[in-house]
């Protein structure tokens, strides 16, 4: 009895640590593991504090920069004056002096960075909150530079509230119209490939407003239908279904012309700049100066190989060129995303060196000085201090799957912040006295600290998800594993890799590949956001079922210098898949795999990789599973394509290798998931490839999940995509 008794304990144990150790997809697709964050951080003018946003997104709180401590709270939905009630906020706008607060709520998202929201003026000193305008949800406010104006976009027209003049609103300009023309904001390609939404700014004395206008009226319309559906449910298409018209140019087809004009406040004259761009040409960003008649306005070729940075006069409309960047064989989207300015001058990114490096210019476009070298990838740019000549940054300077924040001084020595190797990130105080930095590595979920810009010592952790620790800590993880190998061609690539908690070297496993392949893109991170769902958990959950998970990032991704990124122009996919299906064959070679049990899987992009890695010839994957993905870049809009391709009319061979021209080469059992209201990567891409896979007489199975977009989420609708994942790897891995 007593051994039967023992015998019955240990396996109730035994069970208890196995039910302990197993992640769910349940879990994994609600956000049981989600990593938490401090969110709407804004650095305060005093530059000893920041505002954010509490948890329960009923108050924006000021605390110090050297403790960490709550100072004061600066909005309370409890504590306002007027006829407006609110139970909590979405987002929240300072004004330049910090006097106003523009606060966000029923926001609608449009695109990626777009969206339409319902925004209250909240009057610091007096505690009033009131409606920044009753004519309908607004778009993309800004504060003048005094703070007695904002700007605002509604149904593709400028308007503007005066508040020294009872919120007195004034509509700037009248030829908006959807699907013709858009003041102020981006169209859909311009948003989505040059990462902004606001497309308008004040000038430094708040005199003139200046926009860009997009005439998309010779663009061609994409339409597709929408749905019923479910969660929610569109009521309005119960009988007839619906569609959704909107104007996405393609590779090689007409885009929106781009004009850049300005408004004088006082007079309402409306001017054109006299701008010399191509009529082809893009307007990625403009910005006003510290000078009221300098207005900077960044400009491209089609091509993207040239940028070209003019001073325009918002009233005599004359524009000078002060800088041309001339890259081959092509800019990436990072100089507009982390351009600069200050008091006398800008600071500008460029990879003219090879490597992505920052460049500090005056304002009449002489070069003062190169703030970063070396070869090494600048990531990010926090900011650059006229007063002692420091910028501070992040780069990849300890290798290509770390990120690290710097300082680097008036002589050019560099400092590093961060204190832990793996991946930081910061958000510095104005006057740069100290930083917020989130640090995380492969298996730490983000530590969020308050630190010391002089030494970089960190004084107090305000955030280290803990909880999410202890739950880490109840399951059986391996730790992820970094490798290098070299291909047959000679390339040298990273990867890592997630085996089972109980991995057997005398067992031969299963392998699932995960990758991305962008251009640019990494996903090879000693970070918490590498793998599918952060923290490799997605894989962590296949090691579970018992593969072996891995992701390689192969030529043409980020963090190695523009000669490893650019080698895939004008023939996307090409060496990519290549590099995929080498990996098949050096993980097949390994003792512990089984080579006949190899499977790749991507979303988007990685997408289209899965595919031209499955038609790639050598027959090395089992099994496949597309998601979203692009099946020819003939599909796709034109300012993404074309960066890295050109135009299909004068690169029609490399438009022409794609997965649909190489349907018949399918090796593996494909399945390939879409949603029918994807507005980024159409499904009319996995509707012409299947047909290419049907009159090829190959088989697949193909699920398209209604009205969702690129992301495919709502309700129910991410866990059946995943459990749809597991079983076809399961239905065609297992022996």
């Amino acid at each position: 009895m007593k051994r039967f008794l023992s015998i019955l304990l240990a396996f109730c144990a035994s069970m208890l640590v196995v039910q302990a150790a197993d992640l769910s997809l349940e879990d994994l697709t609600r956000g049981y593991y989600a990593a938490r964050s401090i969110s709407g951080v804004r650095p305060l003018n005093d530059g000893e504090r920041y505002s954010q946003l509490s948890p329960d997104a009923r108050q924006i709180i000021a605390r110090s920069f050297r403790t960490g401590e709550q100072t004061d709270v600066l909005f309370d939905v409890g504590n306002t004056k007027g006829d407006v009630h609110l139970d909590r906020i979405e987002g929240y706008i300072m004004s330049p002096d910090e006097q106003y607060i523009l606060v966000q709520t029923q926001t609608q998202r449009i695109y990626r960075h777009s969206f339409t929201a319902v925004f209250y003026i909240y009057n610091v000193r007096n505690r009033t909150l009131v409606p920044l305008s009753d004519g309908g949800p607004q778009e993309v406010p800004a504060f003048s530079p005094d703070g007695t104006m904002i700007a605002f976009v509604r149904q593709n027209n400028l308007f503007l509230v005066k508040l020294l003049f009872n919120n007195a609103e004034s509509q700037v300009t009248k030829d908006g119209e959807y699907n013709r023309i858009i003041n102020g904001k981006p169209d859909w390609v311009n948003e989505e490939e040059f990462s902004f939404a606001r497309a308008f700014d004040f000038n430094a004395d708040g005199t003139m407003l200046a926009w860009i206008r997009y005439d998309e009226s010779a663009v061609r319309e994409f339409s597709f239908p929408l749905y019923r559906g479910a969660a929610p449910a569109r009521e309005e298409f119960a009988g007839y279904p619906g569609a959704y018209s909107y104007k996405y140019p393609i590779a090689g087809e007409q885009n929106a012309k781009v004009t850049v004009h300005s408004y004088d406040i006082k007079s309402h004259v409306i001017r054109q700049m006299k701008l010399p761009l191509d009529a082809d040409g893009y307007v990625p960003r403009i910005r006003f100066t510290k000078e009221p008649e300098k207005l900077l306005v960044l400009t491209q070729n089609r091509h993207q190989d040239r940028l070209d940075i003019y001073a325009a006069n918002p009233r005599s409309t004359e524009c000078k060129l002060l800088v041309r960047d001339q890259v081959e064989p092509y800019i990436t989207e990072e100089p507009y995303k982390n351009l600069q300015l200050f008091d006398g001058g800008f600071v500008l990114m460029s990879e003219r060196s090879g490597f992505n490096h920052l460049y500090l210019y005056d304002l009449n476009g002489g070069l003062r000085r190169t703030l970063t070298s070396g070869n090494f990838v600048v990531k990010d740019f926090y900011g650059y201090d006229p007063a002692t000549g420091a910028c501070y940054f992040a780069s990849d300077e300890e290798g290509a799957p770390y990120q690290a924040v710097y300082r680097a001084d008036a002589k050019g020595k560099v400092t590093k912040l961060s204190q832990q190797r793996g991946t930081n990130s910061a958000i510095f105080s104005r006057g740069f006295k100290y930083f917020l930095n989130v640090y995380s590595n492969v298996s730490t979920p983000p530590v969020t600290t308050l630190n010391l810009s002089a030494t970089g010592k960190p004084v107090k952790t305000l955030e280290d998800n803990s909880s999410l620790t202890a739950k880490l800590s109840a399951l059986s993880l391996s730790k992820p594993e970094f490798f290098t190998f070299t291909t047959s061609e000679g390339a040298e690539l990273n990867g890592y890799m997630v085996k089972p908690a109980d991995f057997q070297p005398s067992k031969r496993y299963p392998v699932v590949m995960y990758q991305y392949s962008g251009p640019g893109s990494q996903q090879v991170l000693d970070s918490w956001s590498a793998g599918n769902m952060g923290g490799c958990l997605f894989e962590h959950y296949l090691a579970q079922q018992g593969y072996i998970c891995v992701c390689v990032d192969g030529r043409g991704t980020g963090g190695r210098g523009a000669k490893f990124e650019k080698q895939t122009y004008q023939h996307l996919g090409l060496l990519e898949a290549r590099d995929q299906v080498e990996t098949a064959l050096y993980l097949g070679q390994q003792s512990y795999v089984d080579k006949d049990r190899i499977a790749i899987w991507g979303w988007s992009y990685g997408g289209f990789m899965t595919l031209m890695s499955m038609t790639e010839g050598r027959g090395v994957f089992a099994a496949g599973v597309a998601v979203a993905p692009v099946t020819s870049y003939r599909y796709y809009d034109s300012v993404y394509t074309e960066r890295f391709m050109r135009t299909p009319q004068e690169n029609p061979s490399g438009y022409d290798c794609n997965p649909i021209t190489r349907a018949s080469q399918l090796h593996g059992d494909l399945l390939i998931c879409h949603g029918s209201a994807d507005d980024n990567v159409h499904f009319r891409n996995t509707a012409e490839f299947t047909e290419a896979l049907v009159q090829a007489d190959k088989p697949f199975m193909q699920l398209v999940y209604t009205n969702r977009n690129h992301s495919i989420y709502g309700a129910n609708t991410r866990l059946h995509l995943y459990r749809s994942i597991v079983r076809w790897f399961d239905d065609h891995m297992r022996k």
